[in-house]
């Protein structure tokens, strides 16, 4: 078996990667298969022991192995391998990150490789979209009127429109998230949207809308009023359960700027109850970010000095358990000042048991490892700034082959 295994390694390693994605093997035919030396071993292998090997490999690995010849395309691209490879060895979640202001252009970070990949995202045309992902869909949704929504697998580039949500056309923020359920492969879309009630500075219209992708449908599932808090941009699904974060608008102390709301998806809300889930944040933050970590609800924040709240003083990452936070970590002195000049907010995203920060003004990226509670940088991102004002935003992903919209 470590003869067979060592020698797709061999014709692995001896193949261009070029762009990930499998409309990189577009292009092949009989003339292109390759000419391994070790054409024995080939016929040798058995299809089921071959894809078992295959099964186990990393995803960009994959990607190399179908472009070895033929028959190695034919495998890794079936329905039999695909769903194979779903239910083997978990892979590490990898983060795309944004390399223009304005061009969704970008690499994506593999963690177990430890390499960075050319990626081009179908659907989005400009990297400030909303972004919002889960096992491995991911949604985009455009900035400007939010009516633009798609659902896609960076990696296959399968990809669908979905009709324009309800609720306002125009609202002052919104947040997205997608949930997907892996054993039916159906998926929920949820937007938050909130908007500020006509010649009133405290008060602020919410409403909450959810696409099923069984029924294709949009529904209203909560409209609201919030006095005194708005919702913002941060939203994620676990358990079942929409977590997004509000912002005082009341001119609330600096220990009372940021807080959660919780809404159940399965039992609802009656109205005018939303604000009975309020969850205080667990220190004054300068920013927060929310992310399903294996249907647990993470945050990772900026802690504000607290003389002067809106300045970071470091980064911790938190976990609710029930309504209460337990920090998990704190990011080390060492790695806070690895970023250079870190502004009060910056871009965080996570899945599986990874965590994903970075700076806005460099690309410059750093890994928690939630498990093993280890801090550890990425690969250098193959781009470096250009001009001062050049920005750099991402997400995270799993990359996943059997999943579609």
């Amino acid at each position: 078996m470590e003869e067979e295994i060592s020698w797709v390694s061999h014709c692995i390693d001896n193949v261009d990667s070029g762009t990930v994605g499998f409309d990189s093997f577009s292009d092949l035919n009989e003339e292109t298969d390759r000419d391994v030396t070790t054409v024995s071993m080939d016929l040798v292998l058995p299809d089921d022991l071959l894809e078992r090997i295959l099964t186990y490999l990393p995803i960009a690995s994959i990607f190399r192995a179908g472009c070895v010849c033929k028959r190695w395309h034919e495998i890794v691209t079936s329905k039999r391998f695909l769903w194979n490879n779903s239910h083997a060895l978990l892979h590490k979640p990898w983060y795309f990150m944004f390399t223009s202001s304005d061009e969704p252009i970008g690499y994506a970070y593999d963690p177990i490789l430890r390499k960075w990949y050319g990626i081009d995202l179908p659907c989005i045309e400009k990297s400030n979209w909303f972004i919002a992902s889960s096992s491995g869909l991911v949604c985009f949704m455009d900035n400007d009127s939010r009516s633009e929504l798609y659902v896609c697998n960076p990696i296959t580039k399968c990809c669908k429109g979905l009709d324009e949500p309800p609720g306002p056309k125009f609202p002052d923020y919104s947040a997205l998230s997608v949930s997907v359920n892996r054993a039916s492969q159906s998926y929920n879309v949820l937007i938050v949207k909130s908007k500020q009630v006509p010649e009133n500075f405290v008060q602020w219209d919410l409403s909450i809308h959810l696409y099923d992708s069984e029924t294709r449908e949009w529904l209203t599932e909560l409209t609201e009023v919030l006095t005194g808090w708005r919702a913002g941009d941060e939203s994620v699904i676990c358990d079942g359960v929409l977590y997004f974060l509000i912002y005082s608008t009341g001119g609330g102390g600096p220990d009372n700027r940021h807080g959660l709301i919780m809404y159940n998806l399965r039992s609802r809300s009656p109205y005018g109850l939303l604000m009975r889930s309020f969850i205080p944040v667990p220190c004054s933050l300068t920013c927060g970010r929310l992310m399903n970590l294996n249907e647990k609800l993470v945050m990772v924040g900026g802690i504000g000095k607290h003389d002067r709240p809106g300045i970071i003083k470091g980064i911790g990452i938190w976990l609710l358990k029930g309504r209460e936070w337990q920090e998990i970590a704190r990011m080390p002195h060492k790695y806070f000042q690895g970023f250079g000049e870190l502004d009060d907010v910056f871009a965080s995203s996570g899945t599986g048991d990874l965590v994903y920060i970075q700076s806005y003004g460099a690309p410059t990226l750093l890994v928690f490892d939630f498990n093993q509670k280890q801090w550890k940088w990425s690969q250098k991102c193959p781009v470096i700034k250009r001009f001062p004002l050049q920005l750099f935003t991402g997400f995270c992903f799993e990359p996943r082959l059997e999943i579609a919209p």
